[in-house]
């Protein structure tokens, strides 16, 4: 009985010092934990107030991307801008140059179309003085008479008239061609005691009528197409013969310029359909 007592009580005796290892190890790792969640309460504490090291340290290093960011932003901007208005001054150049050029070659036209017209008039009014009348309207002197009761009533001569320059060009130039041929052929009144007087001829016939028109840049004439830069010859009612050349096509006429002076005409459509002008092809040698 005694040697069982003292088998239980050496067990006892061996049993309490592991118990005890235990409890401390129970406490210690009780202890860390409160020692970790109270350092992460005075970190979160810290973080909220901004005093965080960490947290410091990683908004430095953002505000300096954000600064450079920003930096090359301006940057980008100030390129942009320089080159914009580069590109605003080059264009405002050349939209004054076009302007310029614009209103030179605008000029330059008009004073070679009055300088063409010019031209026309001055030959016109050199041909009729040729053949021996006058564009103006000239007094003729006479002697006034006293009328005798019984003679009839004087009546005013009406042969000329003044050109009007408000019709069109092709129209004053249909009326000189006219006036020229009434002024060839013998319609004046003669008396007729002198021994010139000579009857009248006919009418002229009306001529062939051509098909004429233009498109596209391009004039389409007796079966053939004609364009800028084409060697012809340019036939007149008055058999003359001209070796030209088609300087351009407009929409309802055409320029050509003359080889052996240079010079420049203009022939409308309804020339060449009444058959006022006639065009044919010549070789450009």
């Amino acid at each position: 009985m005694d040697s069982c007592f003292i088998k239980d009580t050496e067990d006892a005796s061996e049993t309490d010092p592991a118990k005890h290892d235990e409890d401390d190890y129970v406490e210690i790792k009780e202890q860390m934990y409160q020692d970790k969640l109270a350092s992460l309460k005075r970190q979160l504490a810290q973080l909220q107030e901004g005093t965080l090291q960490e947290y410091q340290k990683r908004m430095k290093k953002l505000d300096q991307q954000y600064k450079e960011r920003l930096r090359n932003a301006d940057l980008f901007l100030q390129l942009e801008t320089e080159q914009v208005e580069r590109n605003h001054i080059k264009e405002k150049k050349a939209a004054v140059k076009e302007f310029d050029d614009k209103k030179v070659e605008l000029k330059e036209n008009l004073i070679a179309e009055l300088e063409e017209k010019k031209k026309m008039i001055e030959n016109e009014k050199l041909t009729m003085e040729l053949t021996g009348d006058s564009m103006e309207v000239k007094p003729i002197m006479t002697r006034k008479l006293r009328r005798r009761p019984n003679d009839p009533v004087p009546i005013p001569d009406k042969r000329r008239k003044p050109l009007n320059y408000l019709l069109t060009d092709e129209q004053i130039m249909e009326d000189l061609r006219t006036l020229n041929k009434q002024l060839k052929s013998p319609k004046r009144p003669v008396s007729p005691s002198s021994p010139d007087h000579m009857p009248t001829t006919p009418i002229e016939a009306p001529s062939q009528r051509y098909e004429a028109r233009i498109e596209e840049g391009k004039l389409y004439y007796d079966k053939r197409w004609y364009h800028k830069g084409q060697a012809i010859y340019l036939e007149s009612k008055e058999n003359t013969k001209i070796s030209c050349v088609i300087s351009s096509v407009g929409t309802n006429e055409i320029w050509v310029r003359k080889t052996s002076d240079s010079t420049k005409m203009r022939i409308y459509l309804g020339q060449l359909q009444r058959g006022a002008f006639v065009i044919r092809r010549r070789s450009a040698a």
